[in-house]
């Protein structure tokens, strides 16, 4: 991974595929980007971030980092002098977007909105009181976790305990999990239900039923899959999928 440098100075707004990619790069200025429309998915070396329709995901200046849209999707992004940041946030971070926020970040990257020096000011008061939501995923750095993260990457259903995936990458049960606390802050089975919850995000926005997302994802049932979203989100998955 070699990142480009990325000069952007001021609002853009750009539409984006199912599937498009954002390949790595790095910006000089704090970013504050938003999907418009379907999910974002945000890598960094350190982990990765889901932002549904709504949210916005807080990137630092110099943080290397890739994008994924999943559904069709508009990207929208706001930069800020390194010095401005009213999050004081050295790491990537996806915030819950007031009604007016939104607005502004819309108008804002749309045509040259008249007063423009007003609205960023406003916008930077709305981002003090952003709160920010739980939808990081840490990447680990030991080579046996990463292989364990890397096959249930490619197939969230994994139904594998840690002791056989660990038979698979040559590590012992009790030592996977000791790393993975270390590493992640998470245990094993807060790891896998963060990315099943990840990977469920990015499906709903390619508009699949609930009960295909739920064994896409490795839920046990759908009403097991409709539980666990909700005690995440606040909501259904499908009152979610209705207003994404």
């Amino acid at each position: 991974m070699s990142p480009t440098r990325h000069d952007d100075t001021g609002p853009t707004r750009r539409p984006l595929a199912d599937g498009e990619r954002i390949e790595w790069h790095f910006h000089t200025v704090n970013q504050l980007a938003c999907p418009g429309l379907g999910v974002l998915r945000v890598f960094t070396p350190t982990g990765s971030w889901v932002v549904p329709p709504h949210r916005a995901v807080w990137l630092p200046a110099g943080v290397a980092h890739s994008h994924q849209a999943h559904g069709r999707s508009e990207l929208r992004c706001l930069t800020f002098a390194p010095e401005r940041n009213p999050l004081r946030l050295e790491r990537p971070a996806v915030l819950a977007l007031s009604p007016l926020l939104r607005e502004l970040i819309a108008t804002l990257t749309g045509p040259e909105p008249v007063g423009r020096a007003t609205l960023e000011r406003a916008t930077l008061e709305q981002l003090r009181e952003a709160p920010e939501l739980p939808l990081g995923l840490p990447a680990p750095r030991d080579p046996r976790l990463r292989d364990v993260a890397a096959l249930l990457a490619a197939d969230p259903a994994d139904p594998r305990t840690l002791a056989q995936l660990g038979t698979a990458v040559g590590a012992a049960e009790r030592t996977l999990s000791r790393l993975f606390r270390r590493e992640t802050g998470l245990s094993f089975p807060q790891w896998r239900a963060q990315l099943r919850l990840h990977h469920a995000l990015a499906l709903l926005a390619e508009d699949r039923s609930v009960t295909a997302v739920a064994a896409a994802a490795g839920y046990r049932s759908p009403s097991a899959f409709v539980e666990a979203f909700r005690l995440a989100f606040g909501t259904t998955p499908g009152r979610y999928q209705r207003q994404a």
